[in-house]
């Protein structure tokens, strides 16, 4: 990153002493030197944005160019026959402006579609392309969504995040170490699917520390998605314009749908934080907090659900357990019980008293 700061000062001091020692058009010493730094300046800032480019953004856009041009130059013979006056003159500059200007522009915004046959997965559609995140790579739930066939397309891994991968999975911690190493086995799972195409992109924005700022800057330069589950970059995603894929979203949208009034059997866990409560848990993770039931841990008791709580989180579901039922239920069980014991016995002391 050093060197190519190096390389863009020398270019544009070179451009600023060529100006000083040749003084185009005529300028004072001083102004020439600052319209040669000011050139060269403009042409570091152009070259910047170019190499941010698609390669058939780029050759729409100096297609577009060259189409108008073209054009200009067309126009401007049938204006040099009409006369040489400075209105004349001026016209044919407005010409080679605006229509350069605007070949430019449309070429750069079609010329994604119109060049997309000719490059094959380089040229996707952005709306088929998503970008995975660190975060759902090492947390593997997307292999298992993608084995379902609910994802196609390309699926783009930068070259950031697998340095990001590999730095983890080297960790001395072992349990980073761990997470890293699952993440890398995660990967390998999603290449060997033949319904889907892993794309390492090399694209990197040196100007960028964060990785989440990396991933914005990348979606937005292929117009796609991302796939993660960090709830920060989603926010910030959102607010940058990027549209974001959360397997957390997905994850809750998917939990079963339960309503007031609706009876559930769980398996009281542990005490609540509010007086005489017990917290159970779904199979999904889901919390159950159940009222009346901190006498009931280790048990599997049937409750009545009263509200469900959709937060940020995840969803969580208020039951109530009504120990009246749960003991007549159990008495009656009980004298089931008795009562065929009972007809058991008579059975006995005849047998008894035959022997």
């Amino acid at each position: 990153m050093l060197d190519n700061i190096i390389i863009r000062v020398v270019f544009i001091l070179a451009l600023g002493f060529s100006a000083m020692a040749f003084r185009p058009a005529g300028e004072e010493f001083w102004y020439a030197a600052v319209l040669g730094l000011a050139v060269g300046a403009v042409a570091v800032l152009a070259e910047r944005r170019v190499a941010r480019m698609t390669l058939p953004r780029l050759l729409g856009m100096a297609g577009g160019v060259i189409v108008g041009l073209v054009c200009a130059a067309l126009i401007s013979v049938v204006l040099l026959h009409a006369g040489n006056s400075a209105g004349l003159r001026f016209a044919q500059i407005a010409c080679l402006l605006v229509l350069g200007w605007i070949g430019g522009a449309l070429g750069l915004a079609k010329g994604s579609t119109a060049l997309s046959g000719l490059f094959g997965a380089e040229t996707a559609s952005g709306s088929n392309r998503k970008i995975l995140d660190t975060s759902v790579i090492i947390d593997g739930r997307i292999a298992d969504i993608a084995e379902t066939g609910f994802l196609d397309g390309i699926l783009v891994v930068p070259q950031f995040v697998l340095q990001e991968l590999q730095t983890v999975a080297d960790s001395s911690d072992s349990m980073r170490r761990t997470r890293g190493r699952r993440g890398l086995d995660v990967l390998q799972r999603i290449q060997k699917m033949p319904n889907l195409t892993v794309q390492i992109v090399a694209q990197d924005f040196p100007q960028v520390r964060e990785v989440d700022m990396k991933l914005i800057e990348l979606a937005r330069l292929f117009n796609s998605k991302i796939i993660t589950n960090d709830f920060n970059l989603n926010k910030v995603a959102h607010v940058r314009g990027v549209e974001v894929l959360n397997i957390n979203e997905l994850t809750n949208s998917l939990k079963p749908i339960v309503l007031p009034g609706e009876l559930m059997r769980v398996f009281i866990l542990k005490e609540g934080k509010e007086y005489n409560q017990g917290v159970a848990y779904l199979d999904d993770g889901t919390m159950v907090v159940v009222d009346n039931a901190r006498r009931m841990i280790s048990k599997t008791i049937d409750i009545s659900v009263t509200s469900v709580l959709q937060t940020t989180a995840g969803k969580m579901i208020f039951g109530k357990f009504d120990e009246r039922a749960h003991a007549a239920a159990i008495a009656v069980s009980g004298a089931g019980s008795i009562s065929s014991s009972e007809r058991r016995e008579p059975a006995r002391r005849e047998q008894a008293v035959g022997e």
